[in-house]
């Protein structure tokens, strides 16, 4: 497959005041004393006035130095004529080539992530705590990062441990005789302040210089992280406003003389199309996205020039205006890797300041069909090795593929296996007695693949793979909720915090009900529908539901879950599938995918 050129756009200004600012750049320009700087060749204008920095960025790489199996490894793609296609992409071997090839001839280059490099990671590097995925990006030239939500997995001491070094004090050193040296990227949290001192748990900005060019870079993330981390990976933290923490450091990077900043949001939007070049600046600016990112950036100070934004694994390059009606670049390349964000930022030596009419962006694909950088797959074979007694042991059998992250609807047949899994884990009364179970759809982090990735061959479920699927390690529970409390948690999915961006459980085997989507907020979940084994659910009876500990602490939008009575704590969700797989599927019998069929969706 031929991979396109991606399209770039030109973003200009269309306001009355454009040919004034322009004469005024142009008078300024003649000004400038003798010695300014000329043209070098190395992207600065013919009047030596301004330079073009080359920004580069990504986010949400989740510890994918490998090349992500089955529907999370593409992105899809518009072609000139209007069809779609599915292209490969991702992995740290062709990640660290894209950004070389990118940089090669553009002398002021700086590359920048927007949260959750790591989390969630695969077993190669969520195995060794991420320090894998550290380390390679290290070797990429990473020169700044924002946090995102995935940096608390494993709480404040072990991010300030990936930024500042050190073996795990559990675990130890990952390689024998070597100690972890930390990032060579300074890692920003400006919105999480420690609840006693107040003061930000790691740097709120830096600047990036080179020949007298400077950048500010501030970073944030979502303010509600608290809600889809467990509770002690953010104990002790306080995470504040991102349009308020951004106008505040952009206000001191602008007193320090740094007028040039841009802001790393983990947070993000939703764009109208799924293509990666499908342009998000139609039929005005910033038409084409949604979500949460879109309000974040119309309020957030005109003095930060550039937003890189992340968290909903989207891909877009927009231009959404700022509180001043002048257009601002909005970027987000998707996620694991497949794609990196390319934009030109020309800089006014005169001001310091960003000239927001000369502003192109454009999301580039990371193919498979470039060559792969030697010292990224050296460095993935050494830590393949010591990941490999693990993560090749058989754990179970599959006819075919079995979508979760890439399913299409919200039902997915790998969410209906967890389920059925976490069922059967903890039906048992000593181990629970649940009578159905939950599962949260962001825990489900990618498929499972009929095709061999290794020579393990067709069909063999890998605990490797299993581990991708599920790598949070989260402990499984049994909790008491009635039929009133079940409805209220299924409308919850699509109201409150969910409404704008619905988060739709995944159910055992025995639950179903129906989904109105032409409807809004609660009203979408048609009440009477709801069954549990064929029967209306009883809203004062009691149910027994099993759901992995991070449902049950209420997080992802659902409250309801903390208000469980006779809470019961078992073993792993990965222990759960694991189980399940070695019960229900064989080399000679091996598990079909589920038809995906218990919750029914009304379309609009």
């Amino acid at each position: 497959m031929t991979v396109q050129p991606e399209r770039r756009r030109r973003v200009r200004r269309l306001t009355t005041g454009a040919a004034a600012l322009a004469a005024a750049v142009g008078v300024l320009a003649a000004a400038l004393p003798a010695g300014a700087e000329s043209t070098d060749g190395g992207g600065q204008h013919a009047q030596g006035r301004t330079v073009d920095v080359q920004l580069l960025s990504f986010n949400d790489f989740h510890g994918n130095i490998e090349p992500p199996p089955g529907s999370s490894g593409e992105v899809s793609r518009e072609k000139p004529d209007g069809s779609t296609e599915k292209v490969a992409a991702g992995g740290a071997e062709y990640l660290a080539t894209s950004l070389r090839k990118a940089r090669k001839d553009n002398p002021y280059s700086v590359t920048a992530a927007a949260g959750d490099l790591v989390g969630a990671s695969p077993l190669i590097s969520g195995l060794f705590h991420d320090e894998p995925t550290i380390e390679a990006f290290n070797k990429m030239d990473l020169d700044v990062a924002g946090v995102g939500n995935h940096e608390f997995d494993e709480g404040r001491k072990e991010l300030k441990r990936l930024q500042d070094g050190g073996c795990h004090p559990k675990d130890g050193c990952s390689e024998e005789g070597k100690v972890f040296k930390g990032s060579d990227f300074p890692y920003l949290a400006a919105n999480v302040t420690d609840e006693k001192t107040e003061r930000p748990i790691l740097k709120p900005y830096t600047v990036w210089k080179k020949k007298g060019v400077k950048i500010g870079f501030i970073g944030v993330t979502l303010e509600g992280t608290p809600d889809i981390v467990s509770e002690e990976g953010v104990k002790g933290l306080k995470f504040h406003d991102e349009i308020k923490t951004v106008d505040k450091y952009a206000k001191k990077l602008d007193k320090m003389g740094v007028k040039s900043i841009v802001a790393l949001i983990h947070e993000g939007g939703l764009p109208k199309k799924p293509e990666y070049n499908y342009d998000c600046d139609s039929p005005g600016a910033g038409d084409g996205v949604s979500g949460p990112i879109t309000d974040i950036a119309k309020g957030i100070s005109p003095k930060v020039d550039a937003l890189v934004t992340g968290h909903t694994h989207e891909a877009y390059a927009c231009n959404i205006p700022d509180p001043a009606g002048n257009p601002r670049t909005v970027t987000s390349a998707s996620s694991f890797g497949k794609l990196y964000t390319d934009t030109t930022l020309t800089y006014d030596r005169g001001t310091g300041d960003i000239v927001r009419t000369k502003v192109d962006s454009a999301n580039h694909v990371v193919s498979r069909r470039q060559a792969k950088a030697k010292d990224m797959t050296s460095l993935v074979k050494r830590w393949g090795k010591l990941a490999d007694p693990i993560a090749d042991k058989p754990i179970g059998y599959i006819s075919g593929d079995i979508d979760g992250r890439g399913a299409e609807k919200p039902e997915s047949p790998l969410g209906d296996v967890i389920g059925d899994a976490q069922l059967e884990f903890m039906k048992p009364e000593d181990k629970g007695g649940a009578q159905l179970a939950l599962m949260n759809p962001g825990g489900i982090r990618s498929d499972l693949v009929y095709k061999a990735a290794e020579d393990e061959g067709d069909g063999v479920v890998t605990y490797g793979e299993g581990f991708t699927v599920q790598p949070f390690t989260n402990m499984m529970t049994a909790i008491d909720l009635t039929g009133k409390q079940l409805v209220t948690a299924l409308q919850q999915q699509v109201s409150g915090a969910n409404e704008k961006s619905p988060k739709i459980l995944q159910v055992s085997e025995g639950f179903s009900y129906t989904l109105d989507m032409t409807k809004s907020g609660k009203d979408r979940v048609v009440t009477d529908s709801v069954k549990l084994d064929g029967k209306a659910l009883d809203p004062d009876k009691t149910y027994r539901v099993a759901m992995n500990e991070f449902l049950a602490g209420g997080n992802d939008g659902f409250p309801v879950f903390k208000d469980g009575k006779d809470k019961l704590v078992g073993k792993s969700d990965l222990e759960a599938l694991e189980a399940y797989f070695g019960e229900h599927s064989s080399k000679s019998d091996p598990l079909d995918p589920p038809k995906a069929d218990r919750i029914k969706v009304v379309e609009k």
